[in-house]
């Protein structure tokens, strides 16, 4: 069962920093919409991006003709074949061995990968933030921490059409067909039964502070206590 949100929820088994030689994994999982994005900027912001390695799931998206079409013949963004996972794994494991990844740039209003690619170097956290990495048992096993953040389902639909309107060039109505044809069908499926994996279920979306300020002190205090200092490069969020 995940435990509730108090000071001592990182202090369990292998997650000592004085005792880990490799860079520390969190993973920030929850269902579109919920507020993953703004607890990972906040936690970038709080603790400092030089400090942390981020890998957003959202940017190995495969390319559009290469994503397994359904039994219909409909092509299904939400399906966990849908993402190149075993290239984030490549990427979490060479940056849990301090070497540098050059992570995808997804373009989601032509639905390919840009020909750019953006480097994101070694640190001592490692930030990964998407809607099915606690779905994949593999990339699962990777994670020292694994939060995942809670949000009503209205909540979630009413975000994710502002962003999808806002920022991807959709129409209302292809986001409402698709939330309904896929979206929702497949949080059910392999979102929603990720949750029991979670070592900590963070209520509220990215509006728990609360919540935030405990992570971040708490990330706060392994770095003081693994005593590494950040290395120079482009910043993760640039």
């Amino acid at each position: 069962m995940p435990a509730s949100f108090s000071a001592g929820i990182f202090s369990v088994g292998r997650l000592h920093l004085k005792e880990r030689q490799r860079p520390v994994t969190i993973a920030v999982a929850g269902g579109t919409g919920s507020g993953k994005t703004t607890i990972a900027n906040a936690l970038l912001e709080r603790v400092g991006s030089h400090h942390i390695a981020y890998l957003p799931h959202d940017a190995y998206y495969k390319d559009i003709d290469a994503i397994p079409k359904d039994e219909s013949g409909k092509l299904n963004f939400d399906h966990p074949h849908a993402l190149d996972t075993p290239l984030l794994i490549e990427h979490i494991k060479q940056l849990q061995n301090w070497q540098d990844v050059a992570i995808p740039i997804y373009d989601f209003t032509r639905d390919l990968r840009l020909p750019e690619t953006q480097l994101v170097t070694a640190q001592p956290i490692i930030l990964v933030e998407g809607v099915l990495i606690l779905a994949e048992p593999e990339l699962r096993a990777l994670f020292d921490i694994k939060l995942f953040v809670d949000t009503d389902a209205d909540i979630r639909f009413i975000r994710r059409l502002q962003r999808d309107i806002n920022e991807r060039g959709r129409t209302v109505q292809s986001v409402i067909q698709q939330y309904l044809s896929t979206v929702r069908p497949m949080h059910l499926e392999f979102v929603e039964p990720s949750k029991r994996y979670a070592d900590v279920i963070v209520p509220e979306g990215g509006f728990n502070m609360v919540a935030i300020d405990m992570v971040a002190d708490r990330i706060r205090g392994m770095l003081r206590a693994q005593t590494i200092e950040p290395r120079s490069g482009i910043d993760a969020q640039n």
